[in-house]
């Protein structure tokens, strides 16, 4: 099932279900209680908005080889983890905005798992009865703070630096999945959800020993080799097997 949050004529926002002839709109929110409703919205009559709005966006950093690799830095431990404040958060469609600040900016594909349940301490072999689905994301990083800060609070969360999209999908291992990133259609990024070094269930149970997770929540588990910078005017694809393609364009900002 493909869980999806729109805004329908008349800019009323509400969460479907979509279906081979459109979007079936539920009452309520996947994560407390639904309804569907006799409603079915023709695609191209909805805007597709991020398929949730977070209290956190928690990221695991150097989570494949290859990516450890191409920066120069080693593989860690136990996951690294790091956050991504909630504003950040932009749907499918809706632009990356380059600050002024940002002379080298970053796309970075990664696989995000949403939280469905209030989580705090989960055994990793419990962890998929907490997950209600995942989704496609995109890491945007501003490279040169990152390194002028020595740490990544401000290269990684200005606004419109966490695309979110196209929709949840409930029914899908995330295990063995292809994950790309393209730009202008040039295949930038592409891997496999194999490569990851900590798996899902074992993040999840990381991260959940060091704080609460709340329904609507998101983990973003890394991304592969092959990151690259964007720029205004560049279109931006990543695209994760089963899941879908998030498609966000590029423009400068103030």
């Amino acid at each position: 099932m493909k869980i999806v949050r729109i805004r329908l004529p008349g800019d009323e926002i509400a969460y479907g279900v979509v279906e081979a002839e459109g979007i079936r709109v539920h009452q309520g929110t996947p994560f407390v209680a639904w309804e569907p409703t006799e409603t079915v919205v023709p695609f191209d009559v909805v805007q597709l908005l991020a398929p949730v709005f977070p209290t956190k966006v928690v990221c695991v950093g150097r989570n494949y080889v290859d990516h450890a690799a191409e920066r120069g830095e080693s593989v860690p431990d136990e996951p690294v983890i790091f956050l991504k404040p909630a504003t950040a958060v932009i749907g499918p469609g809706a632009p990356i905005i380059i600050p002024s600040e940002a002379r080298e900016v970053h796309h970075e594909a990664e696989l995000a798992i949403v939280v469905g349940t209030v989580s705090r301490r989960v055994a990793a072999e419990d962890a998929s009865r907490h997950i209600i689905g995942y989704t496609a994301a995109n890491d945007v990083s501003a490279r040169d703070l990152q390194k002028k800060d020595g740490q990544w609070t401000r290269a990684k969360g200005f606004d419109t630096f966490c695309p979110l999209g196209p929709a949840i999908e409930t029914e899908v291992d995330p295990i063995g999945l292809r994950i790309t990133c393209s730009v202008n259609d040039e295949l930038r990024q592409d891997a496999s959800t194999d490569d990851m070094v900590f798996g899902v269930a074992e993040i999840f149970a990381f991260v959940t020993r060091v704080m609460t997770l709340l329904p609507g929540d998101v983990i973003l588990t890394g991304t592969p080799a092959g990151v690259g910078p964007i720029r205004p005017g560049d279109r931006v694809e990543v695209e994760i097997e089963r899941i879908g393609t998030l498609i966000n364009p590029v423009a400068a900002g103030s």
